[in-house]
């Protein structure tokens, strides 16, 4: 969904927009926040004014709340306007594509995650991996091979208890999955005899593999005696 109609529940001391529901990403997770604009006019706030303000981006507030933070100091519409939100669909499917392809090199590379970033173009994930003669050339290869094999992505959930009894499933070194709310979104990647990753995850996604295309491996850094930091872009 690339727009949709809220309402504005507030506007927070800081100049943030909280809306009743959002279709913007909040930053976390090592995923950046989304972009974009909410618009309204005289016809459907309600209040007689009309007005645009870009979004740079979206953070998490307090109690679970999304505030969208503006872009400059403008105008923000008042309480119980009603208006459009437009998301900046370019960057978001570019976060979604690089996102899931770190998935998959986590697949490539089976070894904990000790970090990560996504970005619009690249992402990048550490490894907590010794001194070893690393195959620059064929983790790419890997990688794009299962890209190619367009598998399905999917998600469900689990409950914290189910979580804490198979720890195996958490990747990352450093940040286990939110508990405390009941239940934790599990990522799939293929299924049945096809399935190459599960874990946990509140990012986004694509749909299905190919639709990331191709990678190109980028700069492999040592980051610290045992951190090997690996960079992927997107041939856009």
């Amino acid at each position: 969904m690339q727009d949709a109609p809220a309402q504005v529940l507030r506007i927070t001391e800081e100049g943030g927009v909280v809306l009743d529901r959002t279709i913007f990403y909040p930053s976390g997770g090592g995923q950046p926040g989304d972009s974009g604009r909410i618009e309204w006019t005289s016809t459907t706030s309600g209040n007689g004014t009309s007005g645009r303000v870009s979004i740079a981006t979206a953070v998490k507030g307090e109690g679970g709340e999304i505030v969208l933070v503006p872009a400059e100091p403008v105008s923000l519409p008042p309480e119980g306007t009603r208006l459009t939100q437009h998301l900046d669909w370019q960057r978001r499917h570019r976060h979604m594509r690089v996102h899931t392809a770190l998935h998959l090199l986590s697949v490539v590379i089976p070894l904990p995650v000790s970090g990560g970033a996504i970005g619009a173009e690249k992402g990048r994930l550490d490894f907590d991996m010794p001194d070893a003669q690393i195959d620059r050339d064929g983790i790419e290869a890997a990688l794009n091979a299962l890209i190619e094999c367009d598998l399905k992505v999917s998600d469900s959930w689990i409950s914290d208890d189910e979580l804490r009894a198979d720890p195996s499933i958490v990747k990352t070194m450093s940040v286990m999955p939110p508990l405390g709310q009941g239940r934790v979104r599990l990522v799939r990647i293929g299924a049945g005899e096809t399935q190459v990753d599960l874990q946990p995850c509140g990012g986004t996604h694509v749909a299905r593999t190919a639709e990331i295309g191709r990678v190109t491996l980028g700069k492999i850094e040592k980051k610290g005696r045992q951190n090997r930091r690996f960079t992927i872009h997107l041939d856009l």
